[in-house]
């Protein structure tokens, strides 16, 4: 699988201006194992987007980790665009950490592309997970989402 994360950035901020506003940049979108994808995106510190306790806001927070979840069913699925629209379901995020400074969001997709292609071929519309880890640029972990897409077949 080639993946071109230019490519895949400016579709991704083009679809999300927020994700622009926010300032996030993308490090890297990459092929892994059985199809797998992964994505790292970070968001710079900036006092504009702090809260209240000095961290980024847990909006700018989740905003990073459903980017980098969405980069990679771009990566993922780019391919069938054309017949069908990717979808973010559900959400949980769990917030571990007061991040401090730049944060980084690593995001994989937990299922298999060609089983996810088979159940779209099938006529079904298939729902995936895509597992992130947001981290400070030291390491430590901040918090963790689990976003649940879908790719919704147009008619």
């Amino acid at each position: 699988m080639s993946i071109d994360s230019r490519q895949v950035a400016a579709g991704l901020l083009d679809a999300v201006p927020f994700a622009r506003t926010l300032g996030i940049e993308f490090v890297e979108v990459a092929p892994e194992a059985e199809g797998g994808v992964r994505a790292v995106v970070r968001l710079p510190d900036d006092p504009a987007h702090h809260n209240h306790v000095g961290g980024p806001h847990a909006g700018a927070m989740f905003t990073l980790g459903e980017s980098a979840s969405g980069a990679v069913v771009l990566a993922a699925f780019g391919q069938v665009l054309d017949r069908a629209v990717p979808l973010a379901v559900t959400a949980t995020i769990r917030y571990l950490k007061v991040a401090v400074g730049p944060v980084l969001a690593t995001a994989r997709l937990g299922g298999v592309p060609a089983e996810v292609l088979a159940e779209l071929d099938a006529g079904r519309r298939p729902e995936f997970p895509v597992e992130v880890e947001v981290r400070t640029e030291d390491g430590t972990l901040t918090s963790s989402l689990t976003v649940i897409w879908t790719l919704r077949p147009n008619r």
